[in-house]
């Protein structure tokens, strides 16, 4: 479909964002710190944040639908141009299908640079079609453990194997000891030994820490800004100044990560975050009782393959709501949860739901509940940051 759309070989450079959980708000600062550089950013995400529309950006700002139209009527004239489909072909996810038509978009808009996050993988992921200049490896754990592979080792060789001879930098957070070297060995292999991984500390990008996300997205939206630094350097492209990076990282704003969000006309107030995870629930809880003191109700929507056993663990005796997405079949929800908790389907949520539950609210979970929630809130997504 890719050389349909003459988009085989991208005239952009493609900074590329790998791993198992943070990638959004990696791929959201490192866009953010090439606009403050004077460069125009196509930027691609999943899941959407609302919708389909924000999956795809331009310097921060949502495709209109009028835009995602016409790339979507564009991509469906490609694919009616491909051979008659053979079992082994291949196959196109929904992610994939977004990856392509943002990097169709960047040629339509003459970008300077593309941003890409990967759906799950990384070979194994449309983003291998569009080999990165620059590579950022966020935390790599068991997360689609028998998908990607039998250990986080395994699923780390496949998430860096994107990595090419034209590959000139790779950066990734602090990893164990075993996905370390796992990526190591692989990146040392795919780049002939031309590129070392990166794994940068904490403070390497030089941006105030004031700046930065809170809490577990600090570091996320650190490791952002350094492959932003290195694909300026490898482009030969002027850093941005200090006024640009105070203003561009002061505007960003991460829906469904760490944010809070009031519904005036019911008097509800939510705390949104899409934690996956035993230590991402604990920092949540930590800040939600923090600002409130208590927690009315909590709304949690984990999928078997996410840490719901940590997540019991933390919430305790807190009252929940388990939330199952029966609209997305390749999730499953068959893990056992507490006897006191509520399990609902997430069409059964709408406001008069949360009121009957009370004030103050925290949602918690998979990227695809947060969204939800996002719109029942109407909660505004069409910027991520303003030039």
């Amino acid at each position: 479909m890719v050389a349909q759309l003459g988009i085989s070989e991208p005239r952009q450079p493609v900074l590329a964002v790998v791993g198992s959980k943070g990638k959004g708000t990696i791929a959201t600062y490192a866009s953010a710190y090439l606009v403050a550089a004077g460069k125009h950013v196509v930027t691609v995400t999943s899941p959407g944040l609302r919708g389909v529309r924000d999956r795809i950006r331009f310097d921060g700002r949502s495709v209109s639908d009028a835009e995602l139209g016409r790339l979507g009527r564009r991509v469906c004239e490609a694919y009616r141009q491909l051979p008659e489909y053979r079992s082994g072909d291949g196959y196109l996810s929904p992610s994939g299908l977004f990856i392509v038509a943002g990097v169709l978009y960047a040629q339509q808009k003459s970008s300077d640079i593309i941003v890409l996050e990967a759906g799950m993988g990384g070979v194994s992921d449309e983003i291998s079609l569009f080999p990165p200049k620059v590579l950022a490896i966020a935390k790599i754990f068991g997360e689609h453990i028998g998908v990607l592979g039998d250990t986080p080792a395994e699923i780390a060789r496949n998430k860096a194997g994107i990595v090419t001879a034209d590959t000139r930098a790779v950066v990734s957070l602090p990893q164990g000891e075993d996905v370390s070297g796992a990526l190591e060995e692989t990146v040392a292999t795919c780049s002939g030994k031309s590129v070392a991984v990166d794994f940068s500390p904490r403070g390497a990008s030089g941006v105030p820490p004031a700046l930065l996300a809170p809490s577990l997205g600090r570091d996320n939206s650190e490791i952002g800004c350094v492959a932003a630094q290195r694909m300026l350097n490898v482009c030969n492209y002027a850093p941005p100044s200090t006024e640009q990076v105070w203003k561009l990282l002061g505007s960003v704003t991460l829906p469904g990560r760490w944010s809070w969000h009031d519904i005036p006309r019911a008097g509800i107030q939510l705390f949104v975050d899409a934690a996956i995870s035993r230590a991402g629930v604990a920092a949540a809880l930590t800040e939600v009782l923090k600002r409130w003191g208590a927690v009315d109700h909590v709304l949690l929507c984990m999928p078997d393959h996410k840490d719901i056993d940590g997540a019991i663990v933390e919430l305790g005796d807190m009252p929940v709501t388990y939330v199952r997405l029966t609209d997305k079949p390749r999730l499953t929800f068959s893990h056992s949860v507490p006897s006191a908790w509520e399990t609902v389907d997430v069409a059964e949520i709408n406001v008069r739901f949360l009121q009957d539950r009370g004030r103050r609210i925290a949602v918690l979970g998979t990227g695809y509940f947060v969204a939800r929630m996002l719109a029942l809130a109407d909660v505004d997504t069409e910027r991520l940051f303003t030039p």
